[in-house]
């Protein structure tokens, strides 16, 4: 089954059902683990406090999606 990360899912519903995905997320500068609003923020709106644009964005949720359905079968 693909995987699809989008900007609208809450970083803390990534960070757990694909923790996998946070050395991506550190990659890009984002260190969400353990931060209160990773409860409440969007990939979108957690990247965009942190000063991200769009196009960076767009960059991390493919790399997000890319790593994530290439290293599913390394994972489990």
């Amino acid at each position: 089954k693909k995987i699809t990360i989008k900007k609208d899912m809450l970083v803390q519903d990534i960070i757990n059902k694909y923790p996998e995905s946070i050395l991506v997320l550190m990659g890009y500068g984002l260190h969400c683990v353990g931060c209160v609003f990773a409860n409440s923020d969007t990939l979108e709106s957690g990247s965009k406090l942190h000063g991200f644009d769009d196009e960076t964005i767009n960059l991390m949720i493919n790399d997000l999606n890319t790593v994530l359905n290439n290293s599913v079968e390394i994972f489990k």
